[in-house]
């Protein structure tokens, strides 16, 4: 079972009282019958749209320029999805592989006009890896780069303090280190290791499963065009401050870099709160180590960019995993004085499986395959409390460097076990889609992407299309193909989030938020209910959402929730065959 992130719910503690002021009514926005991907198809993909409220009846596709009928068929039977209560039938649009600009024509309704070309997703890709940029700590947004949402620097992090809860001989309580760079972790200013493992290991996964998309790829950052790829720049920017989380004394992690409390709806510059690193955690200790040894491998083809900084992510990743290894029940404590996200995770063997199978990769040394061994449950959908299935994904990923057959095969099987469960959700449901109502947690959106992302995986060991048709459709989910009609990428699609959980778009006097940042989306769980000034429409699962700035637990941005939308994106455009 998935737990919720509790940084988010923490928000509403602190924060709801000053947005109360900028906060407006939720924008109205018309649901369409006919429900697609607001942004098109690649000319060989899987193409659906989903149909409600018309029973029966006959379906055309109408070319925009000309008018031209190109494909027709019957409506095929409805039928409820349990998410949404509502019934629905899906339309296949797979014949659809002429380049053009077309819409769904079902009896008096028409759908929004969509693209089929060979760039559908290319300005997604950049725009949800450029993201990151926006959300980067202590530097200035510049307007080259950044346009309109060009912003001063904010939290420097060069004079943090150590928490009374981090204190050590070395490093007494009130000490001061730097901790520069880094990422805001989501619509607030703090920053956490723990969601920053699982953040900038799915980057890095998506450059080495796909960097011919990524590799002469420059999204417009500072650092475009110095040879190294912009993922791995934007990447570095926040493992360089992971890097100075780690205690150099012992090897241990800080759990998070933070004030004692949120700050309130203004722009970076202008908070001032003391900023304080946070307990050491075996849950950070382990995710820190994880990333770093996946990091060193990586940045390894870059050395001469980074000199030096493979090897001391390496040394780094030993001695965070002799920490954990020496500290295995750490569980963070959130101190009295402190309000932010906790993070809090009391079940660790999935993190110490994860961190033995990227140590493994790195090293070679067979003791960390053991130790996955002890530890390695059947993987999961991946989430920031749930990182077992990263694990089982690595060493598929990877799993020429296992020792024997048997686990290659083990593997393998681990991994397309679960491709094929999603892949029978998505095929035995209504709106053609992995996610059940259980499904929808803070930041179901996500969820939708890491279902794909497991797909994608059994596609690239089994070659199933199944696998890749399914993927395609978890994203088209995100995208527009959900009951809300609604795409949750700020800036891409027809209709789009507009009021964000993010105090940088709350409170830059901009009407539109900054872009790329995807919705954490349905959540019927409902938790800022009593904060919101307005009501959810529907306590259906996929229908609990509201476009609105006060709702933290349905609208909020996080980098976890990016990160599956970068690798997505780039996973179907690099594996959808030509027609």
């Amino acid at each position: 079972m998935h737990r919720l992130p509790d940084i988010l719910l923490f928000t509403a503690l602190t924060t709801l009282a000053v947005a109360a002021p900028v906060a407006c009514s939720a924008r109205a926005v018309a649901t369409p019958a006919i429900h697609l991907n607001q942004l098109g198809f690649l000319p060989g993909a899987s193409k659906v749209a989903v149909v409600e409220g018309i029973a029966g009846g006959r379906f055309e596709v109408v070319r925009e320029h000309d008018g031209a009928v190109v494909l027709a068929g019957d409506l095929a039977q409805a039928s409820v999805w349990p998410a949404s209560g509502r019934a629905a039938a899906a339309v296949d649009l797979g014949a659809l592989d002429a380049p053009g600009r077309y819409r769904v024509r079902v009896g008096g309704h028409v759908s929004d006009p969509f693209p089929v070309g060979a760039d559908a997703y290319a300005a997604l890709g950049d725009a949800a890896l450029k993201g990151y940029y926006f959300n980067r700590t202590g530097t200035a947004l510049a307007p080259e780069h950044a346009g309109r949402h060009a912003r001063a620097g904010g939290h420097p992090d060069t004079q943090v303090r150590i928490h009374a809860s981090a204190a050590s001989a070395a490093r007494p309580a009130g000490s001061v280190i730097s901790a520069p760079g880094g990422w805001y972790d989501a619509g607030d200013y703090n920053k956490y290791v723990v969601n920053s493992g699982i953040t900038t290991h799915t980057l890095l996964a998506a450059w080495e499963d796909f960097p011919e998309v990524f590799g002469g790829r420059d999204i417009g950052i500072p650092e475009s065009g110095d040879a190294v790829p912009d993922l791995l720049d934007e990447a570095w920017w926040n493992l360089r401050w992971m890097l100075a989380m780690q205690d150099p004394a012992d090897g241990g992690v800080y759990h998070k870099l933070t004030n004692l409390r949120f700050d309130g709806i203004v722009m970076p510059d202008a908070a001032r709160d003391k900023r304080y690193v946070v307990q050491k955690s075996t849950a950070a200790a382990l995710d820190f180590a994880a990333v770093m040894a996946q990091a060193s491998r990586i940045y390894a083809g870059y050395e001469a960019h980074f000199p030096g900084v493979p090897a001391r992510m390496h040394a780094a990743a030993e001695a965070a995993w002799r920490w954990a290894q020496a500290n295995p029940d750490v569980i963070y404590r959130q101190p009295k004085d402190v309000s932010t996200g906790a993070y809090g995770d009391s079940h660790l063997d999935d993190e110490f499986a994860w961190a033995a199978a990227e140590l493994f990769v790195l090293t070679g040394d067979e003791a960390y395959l053991r130790a996955f061994d002890r530890h390695a449950a059947e993987p999961g959908v991946p989430a920031w409390a749930n990182v077992g299935g990263l694990a089982w994904a690595t060493l598929a990923r990877h799993r020429e460097r296992l020792p024997d057959a048997a686990l290659r095969t083990r593997v393998t099987d681990a991994v397309l076990g679960l491709a094929q469960r999603l892949a029978a959700q998505k095929r035995d449901s209504a709106w053609q889609i992995a996610m059940q109502p259980e499904d929808f947690v803070w930041g179901s959106s996500a969820q939708a992407l890491n279902q794909g992302l497991i797909l994608v995986q059994g596609y690239r060991l089994g070659a199933h299309r199944d696998y890749l048709d399914a993927a395609q459709a978890q994203l088209d989910y995100v995208l527009g193909r959900n009951p809300l009609g609604v795409s949750f990428v700020t800036g891409h699609g027809v209709r789009t989030p507009m009021q964000i959980h993010h105090r940088p778009s709350m409170a830059d006097g901009i009407d539109e938020p900054v872009p790329g940042l995807l919705s954490g989306g349905p959540n019927p769980r409902q938790q800022d209910a009593r904060d919101c000034p307005v009501a959810y429409a529907s306590s259906q699962p996929a229908l609990s959402w509201i476009d609105h700035d006060c709702s933290y637990a349905s609208n909020e941005i996080a980098i976890n929730w990016n990160a599956p939308l970068v690798y997505m994106t780039a996973a179907i455009q690099a594996l959808t065959p030509a027609p």
